[in-house]
């Protein structure tokens, strides 16, 4: 099989690259096409995917109340005293690589304000700003100044300017990925062991509670598979919540919950956005791969892979804050949070890279990677197709064959997966409480007013979900059946 891959890379890798993206289309117009010949087949399915659905809302409902209580719970502990009584808690150092570009220096600053507050030793937090030298001089000026007022408060603070490099692909892994080199032979000319070293990939805008670096030092020095683990705490779009506008704001809201929910799921949990692993499995893998965007899952997919099924996601039970986009006008703000779920959903490319790899990795056994392929596979083929299915599926078999519709399935069909959707909606009231207790408290200059359309915002779901969810996706994949490759871009946050 490797040979066969070797022999003809570009076929194989086209033919992966369009398995999921027809898969999406046929799923989305089966009960068109299908219910001229099979309507009661159609029938069947939209009713496995309500059931499917409900399954999954449940299931999401249950784990992010484990996951609420269990963070309530781990946040109290005194995490640094915890790290201190434990043998070579005076050896470990964490880097953190903050990825910017075209960022204000108020942005990066602040996350390097949380950074100072931590309640771990300061100077043994190295800060390595990554910059793009694309930006021009706006990225060494940024750099300068933030520099220049953090010298001498950390282990280390310097800045990398990231080269437009043929072969590469501009964006966060790139960037990540020189910063990471760099950051590998600067600490062994300050003689630290880079076996007692972490990364932390953050974004420009992720504010770390004070007690994440002391959490992390617990857990990497009480895990005995450190080096084949990455960190990750749940990062929640809540920094700006009272200032994006309301469709925005419902949105950041699922995909907060959704990641809260993950935490209680640690066989299936895979990172996202900002995360920590080893410096030595770093390096072991070779960093970040440079061709590629959204880089949090295909990392993941890029250790696994190289070094089997021990790679793992360890929840970290405290919360990172970043900001939902947001713009001076609300058509930019819509705008950049459509370019910002579609570069999300380019993920897609994560599926023909593993693909590719669960064929050539023949020192994994096929379980794991079954596993891991799957739950990629069906994150991102009901990212698209949920919206369609949920709201539409139901009427169209009767629409397409009325003789259908003269049948008991035919007229029951829509009353069922009403009823099945319906029960679903009440699952939304533990998701207000979640997010009423989780997000930050209304700040003295937003009126109180506002206060009603917190309830008010989720009637309007259905439609945020499809012009800031399944329509993005469906772009992404379409994109990538059409071979039209997507390139990064930032989205903007005010």
């Amino acid at each position: 099989m490797r040979a066969f891959f070797n022999r003809y890379p570009h076929h194989v890798e086209r033919f992966f690259e369009m398995i999921i993206p027809i898969t999406t289309w046929l799923i989305i117009t089966l009960p068109v096409w299908l219910s001229v010949f099979h309507p009661a087949l159609v029938a069947y399915f939209i009713l496995s995917f309500d059931v499917y659905f409900f399954y999954k809302s449940l299931s999401m409902t249950i784990m992010s109340t484990i996951s609420y209580l269990k963070l309530r719970k781990l946040s109290q502990e005194n995490w640094a005293e915890k790290a201190k009584k434990l043998p070579g808690y005076s050896q470990i150092y964490h880097a953190i690589i903050i990825t910017n570009y075209k960022e204000t220096t108020e942005k990066v600053k602040k996350t390097l304000d949380f950074l100072i507050n931590q309640d771990f030793p300061i100077k043994r937090i190295l800060i390595i700003l990554a910059m793009e030298e694309r930006e021009g001089e706006k990225a060494h000026e940024r750099a300068k100044a933030l520099i220049a007022e953090f010298r001498g408060k950390f282990g280390l603070i310097e800045a990398t300017y990231h080269p437009a490099k043929i072969g590469e692909i501009a964006g966060k892994a790139s960037n990540a990925a020189w910063a990471a080199k760099f950051l590998s032979q600067a600490i062994r000319n300050k003689k630290i062991n880079p076996d007692c070293v972490t990364v932390t990939s953050s974004d420009a805008d992720s504010l770390f509670p004070a007690k994440y670096f002391s959490y992390l030092t617990y857990m990497f020095l009480t895990d005995g598979e450190r080096y084949y683990h990455f960190y990750w705490a749940p990062v929640l779009l809540y920094s700006n919540f009272w200032e994006v506008p309301l469709p925005i704001r419902i949105q950041a809201t699922i995909s907060s919950i959704t990641r809260l929910a993950s935490l209680a799921r640690p066989g299936s949990l895979i990172q996202i956005s900002t995360y920590s692993l080893s410096l030595q499995m770093l390096e072991k893998i070779g960093y970040w791969d440079t061709d590629i965007i959204p880089e949090d899952w295909h990392i993941f997919l890029q250790a696994f892979f190289s070094l089997g099924e021990k790679v793992k996601t360890i929840p970290i039970y405290l919360t990172i804050s970043r900001d939902a986009v947001n713009s001076n006008t609300l058509l930019n703000a819509f705008k950049s949070r459509y370019e910002q779920e579609k570069r999300w959903a380019w993920g897609i490319t994560d599926v023909p890279y593993a693909l590719k790899k669960f064929f050539t990795s023949s020192h994994i056994p096929i379980l794991p990677k079954l596993y891991r392929i799957l739950y990629v596979v069906e994150t991102h083929l009901f990212w698209p197709t949920s919206f369609f299915i949920l709201t539409l599926g139901a009427s169209i078999p009767a629409l397409v064959n009325p003789v259908f519709s003269r049948t008991a399935l035919g007229h029951n069909l829509p009353k069922m997966s009403g009823l099945i959707l319906t029960i679903t909606t009440t699952f939304l009231l533990v998701l207000i409480i979640l997010d009423a207790k989780s997000r930050p408290k209304r700040p003295a200059h937003s009126s109180i007013s506002t206060t009603p359309l917190l309830l008010f915002q989720w009637i309007l779901l259905p439609l945020v979900s499809f012009l800031f969810s399944s329509l993005p996706a469906l772009d992404a994949h379409t994109r990538l059946l059409l071979g039209k490759r997507l390139e990064y871009k930032v989205t903007e946050k005010i």
